[in-house]
């Protein structure tokens, strides 16, 4: 039982709608800024419209899976682990685009959203709010480059771990915690490199 619904949540997760959307548009997304196929750069391809529209799908395939799996196993059971992790690995090594996917994280929202009735995912965007403002302010408004878009991501999801051990959350919603940022780093693993090379380069200057 938990296998099949492990393949529900991984088949909803590899739904790649932004992508999709992108490929109506006759935009190919893989050309698009670093190549990621999810809604950021459907955003920026297509417009605010379709950016929100793939964000909101891709958000969905994660929130609806995972409220299911809770109903079934509940949210102290550690199987929800293994079940929560599974929209978010659809959509990185979804099987219709060759199992490369996206960086998902519009998918961890909806997990997360799910899991704890919207109040971590909304500590996490608010948390990315003010890191990107701070970006902003650094570089002049200037557009930042998908890499540091990535260690942003990575930054805010940290801090989010602090905020689960600080307000005493349940230690299988840490452990889920642990395994979903494993999973976003090695999303963004190529992003990191990139960015340490750009400083180290900008530093031989």
């Amino acid at each position: 039982m938990v296998i099949l619904m492990f393949l529900i949540g991984f088949f909803s997760g590899s739904l790649m709608f932004s992508y999709w959307i992108a490929q109506l548009r006759g935009i190919d997304l893989k050309k698009v800024r670093e190549g990621n196929p999810g809604a950021f750069n459907l955003g920026h391809s297509a417009g605010l419209f379709y950016g929100v529209l793939g964000a909101s799908l891709d958000f969905l395939k994660g929130y609806f899976p995972t409220l299911f799996f809770m109903n079934i196993v509940g949210t102290n059971d550690y199987r929800i682990i293994f079940l929560a992790l599974s929209p978010i690995l659809g959509h990185a090594f979804s099987p219709f685009l060759r199992f490369k996917g996206g960086k998902a994280l519009a998918t961890t929202f909806g997990v997360w959203s799910a899991l704890t009735n919207f109040k971590i995912s909304f500590i996490y965007a608010v948390t990315l709010g003010i890191l990107k403002y701070i970006e902003r302010k650094i570089n002049n408004k200037k557009p930042s480059i998908p890499e540091v878009d990535a260690l942003l991501d990575l930054s805010g999801f940290i801090i989010l771990g602090i905020v689960l051990l600080k307000l005493n959350y349940p230690k299988i919603l840490f452990q889920f915690w642990v395994y979903n940022l494993g999973l976003l780093i090695f999303k963004r693993i190529k992003d990191i490199f990139i960015l340490i090379n750009l400083m180290f380069g900008k530093e031989q200057n």
